[in-house]
Order: structure tokens, then sequence, then C-alpha cells
């Protein structure tokens, strides 16, 4: 068994289930903008990377489409007020970064979501419990770059050595490689058992407290 210092996790998929609220806010904008709407299912496959990715997937033929920039903006604009209508830690998450602080592991949330929403959604489930909170911005290049994972252990002063990426996806895997960690995929968010061996997936645990 391995111990790890230090824990960075994704948000969406691994420490909160969004993915209503992400459904909820690109049909929202897509209505708004008269295009037609997706069912939760394929707003699942759509997220992963980052709000601009989500939206081209969504919009009929992408960035190309004239209503492109409006629909992803309102998008940002309905997700910034309505983030947290639906959005839960998954059973045993708040429990597991409980016993990982009273054990005195740093730890760090690093997603493609926006910057302000990480920040947010960090602030208000996991409050005291996240050490550093990393989104996407136009500072950083977003997952599955290590940019933001190596930011995160710069600010918690910690090294690559005794350090671990949690995830729930192929990007987080991929996240992990390209910065030299571990990668433990997490079996309870938007990708299943087959897709994440079949891209690489070593680690996989069915429950927050098997990470422990």
């Amino acid at each position: 068994m391995n111990v790890y210092d230090t824990y960075i996790f994704d948000l969406d998929g691994t420490l909160l289930d969004t993915l209503d609220d992400l459904a909820a806010s690109t049909n929202y904008a897509l209505r708004h903008n008269r295009l037609p709407a997706h069912t939760t299912d394929d707003v699942r496959r759509f997220v992963g990377n980052g709000v601009r990715k989500l939206i081209e997937r969504a919009v009929p033929g992408g960035e190309a489409h004239p209503l492109f920039e409006q629909t992803l903006a309102d998008f940002r604009e309905h997700y910034t007020h309505h983030s947290s209508d639906h959005t839960r830690p998954y059973p045993g998450v708040v429990a597991l970064l409980e016993r990982l602080r009273s054990h005195g592991k740093k730890i760090a949330v690093v997603s493609n979501k926006f910057h302000a929403a990480t920040e947010a959604l960090c602030c208000h489930y996991f409050p005291s419990l996240v050490d550093v909170a990393i989104g996407e911005s136009a500072e950083i290049r977003k997952k599955p770059a290590p940019d933001t994972v190596l930011e995160a252990l710069r600010r918690l002063g910690a090294d690559k050595c005794g350090a671990v990426y949690v995830g729930d996806s192929d990007v987080d895997i991929e996240t992990a490689r390209n910065s030299g960690l571990p990668c433990i995929s997490v079996l309870w968010g938007f990708r299943d058992r087959p897709f994440l061996l079949s891209h690489g997936a070593t680690i996989l645990v069915e429950s927050p407290a098997e990470i422990f």
C-alpha cells in the first residue's frame, strides 16, 4: 500500500456530482440561442476538457457556428448563478477529506472548470478542507497539460515524491502522466471502468474510503 503526503483532486465527477447543473446551464444557453438541447448523458460525454470545449461539443458545428461565442457567454453567466442548484459531494467524499486533513495531508483541487466557479464550489462544499483550488484561466494551461498540478504543488510547498492525483476521466489519467504522478481513477464519476481501463487506468477505486 502506498502512503501519500499530498492529494491533488479533480473536481467534477471526482469530488462533486456537478452533472445536473452543467446540463441545465448548457441547455439554458442553447435554448436561449434557439439551438437544440441535449440529454444529460450527452453532456456527461461532453465534459472534461473545460467549458469552451463543452459548448463546442454542444453547439451544432462547434466554434464555427455564428452563435457559438454568445452561447458560451450565456452558459458562463447562467452557471455562475446556478452552479450549486443540484450539485452535491459524492457520498463519502467529505469524510475522506476530513480524514486526510486530520492526518496532516495536503489537499489541492485542479479543474478545467473556470477558476471563479472552482474556488466558489470548493469554498461552499469543502470549507477549510482544501488548501489550494485552481481552475481554468487565461494565465495557465488547462489539463491535460501539467501546469495546474505543478502550480498546486508549488503553492502547497510539496514535492512530486509523495503526491498522488485523483480523477475520474481520461483527461485526468493523461494529466497525471504528464505531471509525473501516480493516478487513482474513481468509478463513481462521469466515466465507467471499461472506458478508464481502455485509457490506461492502473489504480481504480469504488469508494472514497479506499483512497485513504
